[in-house]
Formats: structure tokens, sequence, C-alpha cells
């Protein structure tokens, strides 16, 4: 089984101008604000304070990166980095403001070279938002074929059969996650592992 056996954090960025060095293999995380994101870092990384959030929504506007070790069924170990962007939606400030920070963001996306998968989170208890349809459009238009896109469905542990059922109709290749309650979250690696590492998952 793969797992992560080091996290740690590096460095905070407004911008692509001031980040950390490329060189090394990405996980860009996304989503709008109060989704779960640092919780889902702390998760996978199994460090409860690596990711920090803050207590309002939108607050946070920095890029914040973390390098991780990945270790595999016979012990090798994969080197990569996780970054948090910004979340997006709930921030109350100007729109002047709002539109420098979605400028910085989509620069650091298109232009980032080192960036192999874009984890998007979703609410999984509001799964058609227009906001969460824009980014999805969005990365779908500028992703390179280097790049994979994951669909994260967050707070799984609050919806029933039923709700669950809908959103696998919906998307196949959704993953249900649930940091509460611990679920998804070994799949979650898995996907994230091979894609950075071309690894076949029934190996894993």
């Amino acid at each position: 089984m793969v797992k992560i056996i080091k996290a740690e954090f590096l460095k905070s960025a407004t911008s692509i101008d001031n980040s950390i060095d490329e060189g090394v293999l990405e996980v860009v995380f996304l989503g709008r604000s109060n989704v779960g994101k640092s919780s889902l870092i702390n998760a996978l990384t199994n460090k409860k304070q690596l990711a920090k959030s803050s207590s309002t929504p939108g607050k946070t506007q920095l890029i914040n990166f973390f390098d991780i070790v990945y270790e595999d069924e016979s012990k090798s170990r994969f080197f990569a980095r996780f970054v948090d962007l910004p979340g997006f939606g709930y921030a109350k400030v100007s729109k002047t403001k709002k539109h420098e920070w979605q400028k910085e963001l989509d620069n650091f996306i298109k232009k980032r070279v080192s960036i192999r998968v874009f984890v998007h989170l979703i609410d999984s208890r509001h799964i058609n938002l227009d906001i969460d349809n824009e980014v999805s459009n969005f990365l779908e238009e500028t992703r390179r074929d280097d790049q994979a896109i994951l669909n994260f469905y967050t707070k799984s542990d609050k919806l029933n059969q039923k709700d669950l059922h809908q959103i696998l109709a919906k998307n196949r290749d959704a993953i249900l996650v649930s940091t509460l309650k611990k679920q998804g979250l070994n799949e979650a690696n898995k996907m994230i592992f091979n894609l950075l590492f071309g690894k076949d998952n029934d190996n894993l």
C-alpha cells in the first residue's frame, strides 16, 4: 500500500513570481472556500496542523507549498509537492482585489511547469454550483497533455446512499472523501500517486 511518510511546509507565495523553484512534480488542490482543502491535505498526510485554515472563509490568499514523500509497498520513496491554492467564492473584498487574485491564480495554473495533477475539491452536498462548473471548464480548457484532473467530493459522510449514487451517476470517476470519518483517503492517495509516478493501482 502506498502512503505518505513525510510532509512539511515549505513556503507561502502571493504569485508565480515569488513561488518556490520548480523541479519536483506538483499536485495542486483547489476549490471554493470552506470546501475542506486544508482538512483533506492534513488527512492525506496524517499531520493535523500541516495546512492551516482561516476561520474567515476566503481570507487566506496565499499559495502554500508542502514537500511530500511517498513510500510504496517495496519501501521505495517518491518525492512530490502539494500546492494549496487560495479558496474562491466567499472573500469579502473589492472587485478589483478579486480580479488581481484571479489573475495571479490563472497565471500560476497556466504557467507552472511542475504541475502534474489538479485536485478539484467539490462539496458533495452541493454538486452543481456554477462556480465549480466554471472551475471544471477552466481546468479542462487549460490543462496540458501531461496533466490530469481529479474530482474529490468532500464531506461525503453527510450524505445518504441516494445522494452518493447521484454523484457517481454524474461522475463515474468521482472520489468520495470524508476527513471526519477517514473515508476514501487511501484511494485518494493511490490515485494521486498513480498519476504522478505512473504506477498501476493494482500493484499498490
